[in-house]
């Protein structure tokens, strides 16, 4: 009982340091809590030798009542630390226990970092890291893992990896799937120099290659002029520094003389939106990107604007059933208020926004789900997507795994390309 109290009181001073409790000296207590209406007062045991004498914290009932739903969690904890069979590493078990907590949420966008993979995180977002060089796009629902990208010049790409491939195994034990992604990605990432054998599904047959880790540097912009008056951007993610790389070579292309752009996100999952602001404040006049509707029901249009200024210039925007999250949001944004044409199929359909935040004194971290949004216009898009407004599918039996601007064999493309030289005549 007193273990169990000790813990009470820990998890209670960590509460209240969080949440700006005040302290108040301890004096002898007849019992080891003591609570009024308001507050409840809890205590370490005053008999014990060597009492500080200022163990004692004072914090709401509110926040009391809260803490007794861990009460079960904790006595496991402290059971497991007396008599597990074998030593217990504490620091594990309340990782897991956080885990579990961010997947009692039910959300397949909020999850928990460990140290580890928040320093990972931030620099696969920089587009700086070890590991074999592919994007990875993963459905929730099916729990299939596709590759969606393999960058230029990667061990991947060199060994013969495709777009399109599905992510079967890692290693010999690991069957991948939306759950344990991660602890795929970690596998994969590893040290440069080394390898690792991966597996994947091409056209139901298995195909495993030895893949030597290096670092990657990942660009996430590249354009081309495709005649003399139409330039293209393929953007891979909003990530890094994407934005800025997206700005050179639209007035780049500009300089080249192109009349309109051809924005192609399919296969973007997404990232930042303040990047999707970013860009699309520069085919915008002052306006609202999207609208950001919280718990509370009220949609607010105010947290994310663009200025006046735009760039006039035709648009037409690629979508594909993986074009997700900001992608979504700046599709949305130019088709409701820059005249943007999209073409391709109906986009993913991810119409909520995750903050990431650090937790804790050691580095971790964690993403959750806050907010949904809706287009300018108000559309929603969550399970909805956006759909084309010249719908192209791919023919049967091509998964897309095309040269850069191929408009040769990329129907998709040349069908923007199409309706591009319509809108500029």
């Amino acid at each position: 009982m007193k273990n169990k109290l000790k813990l009470i009181v820990l998890l209670t001073l960590t509460i209240c340091l969080l949440g700006s409790c005040t302290f108040i000296p301890a004096g002898k207590l007849d019992s080891l809590y003591e609570n009024n209406q308001d507050s409840v007062i809890v205590s370490g045991d005053p008999s014990e030798k060597n009492n500080p004498g200022n163990d004692t914290v004072t914090i709401s009932r509110d926040e009391y009542e809260r803490y007794l739903k861990f009460s079960e969690m904790y006595e496991i904890f402290n059971f497991a630390n007396e008599h597990f069979y074998q030593d217990i590493d504490p620091d594990k078990l309340v990782e897991y226990a956080t885990r579990g907590l961010m997947a009692g949420l039910d959300d397949p966008y909020s999850y928990y970092y460990n140290p580890t993979e928040f320093k990972e995180m931030w620099e696969e977002d920089e587009g700086n890291y070890p590991g074999i060089g592919v994007m990875i796009s993963s459905n929730p629902e099916t729990q299939i893992c596709t590759i969606s990208r393999v960058f230029k010049g990667s061990p991947a790409e060199e060994v013969g990896v495709r777009r399109g491939d599905i992510l079967y195994r890692v290693g010999e034990d690991l069957y991948v799937n939306s759950t344990n992604l991660q602890e795929a990605v970690d596998i994969m990432r590893g040290e440069p120099g080394t390898d690792v054998d991966v597996t994947f599904l091409r056209n139901g047959e298995e195909i495993t290659f030895t893949i030597t880790r290096r670092v990657i540097n990942v660009n996430q912009v590249e354009s081309t002029m495709i005649d003399n008056h139409i330039g293209y951007i393929a953007f891979y993610q909003f990530a890094g520094e994407a934005e800025k790389e997206f700005e050179t070579e639209l007035n780049q292309l500009i300089s080249n003389g192109a009349e309109g752009i051809i924005i192609d996100l399919r296969d973007n999952p997404g990232g930042w939106v303040e990047q999707a602001r970013y860009i699309a404040d520069l085919f915008m006049d002052k306006g609202v990107l999207c609208y950001i509707q919280y718990r509370d029901g009220k949609k607010l249009s105010d947290e994310y604007v663009t200025k006046d200024g735009k760039i006039d210039i035709k648009l037409v925007i690629l979508i594909n059933e993986n074009t997700a999250s900001s992608s979504e949001i700046l599709t949305g944004a130019l088709r409701d208020c820059a005249g943007a044409v999209t073409v391709g199929v109906k986009s993913y359909g991810k119409g909520i926004i995750q903050g990431v935040y650090p937790v804790g004194k050691n580095g971790a971290g964690y993403q959750m789900t806050i907010a949904q949004y809706y287009t300018p216009k108000g559309d929603a898009v969550h399970k909805a997507g956006i759909q084309p407004d010249y719908e192209v599918p791919l023919p049967e039996g091509d998964n897309g795994a095309y040269e850069f601007a191929d408009t040769k064999n990329d129907v998709q493309l040349s069908k923007a390309v199409e309706v591009m030289k319509e809108l500029l005549k």
